[in-house]
């Protein structure tokens, strides 16, 4: 079984308090010139064969489910 991963980041012109949070949490703990952004993956599982198609498919997928494109991009990716 295939999968295909998909990697969604807010835009970079659209703040992030997760991603604040987190790297705000990293210089309390000592741990400096860091800096984060928080997005979500997904891991796709398919069966036979990942085809151009199918890739295309996904992409679909993700623009119109996973990723809000106002906000944030995504990459789609096969895991070999």
């Amino acid at each position: 079984m295939a999968r295909v991963i998909v990697d969604v980041m807010p835009k970079p012109e659209i703040l992030d308090p997760q991603g604040k949070a987190v790297t705000g949490a990293l210089r309390r703990l000592g741990f400096s010139g860091l800096s984060v952004r928080q997005g979500k993956r997904f891991e796709i599982e398919v069966d036979g064969e990942v085809t151009p198609e199918r890739l295309d498919d996904i992409r679909r997928l993700a623009e119109t489910l996973l990723a809000n494109t106002v906000i944030e991009s995504f990459d789609v990716r096969t895991d070999q």
